[in-house]
């Protein structure tokens, strides 16, 4: 009866270093993992800074719509500008040169109607403004869905580099094989002694 030895077989696999990169992004894989990422300066790299960075304030101006938003004072400036040059020039042309030509115009009747202009911007800029707060959360609302979608094409290539790279790294894999050898468990030996002790009580008997 005498004990005799285990022997169990360890398998391990070591993956090869592979980094694959493009003009967009990389990826590196070694035996502790894939790390990857967007080449600096590169749309996908900035569109993935730019979401991240602010997330909280486009999901702020859709959540409370108002006229400090980025996207709303840009607009209302840029529509004031434009309303301002146009009806001045529009005043001065058809209407103020005009009657100067035919000497028509008092002094007092320029100030009426440039009063009148500034009243009707005013109204004008201010109609503008309440549309823009109207339709805020909408417009917020596409540039997030447009950012977002940009956003996972970047995450979804990222998954392709570092999936290309696995299986590079893969392919490129040592496999290594260890055996240990150990006594029998106490299982193991129980079973080979327990037959001789009952044997023994047997025969007593």
């Amino acid at each position: 009866m005498g004990s005799s030895s285990n022997k169990s077989t360890v398998s391990s696999t070591v993956y090869g270093n592979t980094t694959t990169s493009n003009p967009y992004a990389y990826s590196k894989t070694d035996n502790r993992g894939t790390l990857a990422g967007f080449q600096k300066g590169t749309a996908l790299n900035s569109v993935y800074n730019f979401v991240n960075n602010n997330i909280d304030s486009l999901l702020n101006e859709y959540l409370q719509p108002n006229l400090n938003s980025t996207q709303n004072k840009a607009k209302l400036q840029a529509f004031a500008d434009t309303l301002s040059g146009q009806t001045r020039k529009s005043l001065e042309n058809d209407i103020i040169s005009t009657l100067s030509n035919r000497n028509m115009l008092r002094s007092s009747q320029a100030n009426d109607l440039y009063k009148n202009l500034l009243n009707q911007n005013v109204a004008s800029v201010s109609n503008f403004a309440n549309e823009l707060l109207a339709n805020s959360q909408s417009e917020t609302s596409k540039t997030l869905s447009n950012l977002l979608n940009y956003y996972m094409l970047g995450a979804n290539y990222l998954m392709n580099m570092q999936n290309h790279s696995l299986k590079a790294s893969s392919g490129n894999a040592t496999k290594y094989t260890s055996t240990t050898s150990g006594e029998n468990s106490t299982r193991d030996i129980l079973n080979d002694i327990l037959p001789v002790i009952i044997s023994a009580i047997t025969t007593s008997v």
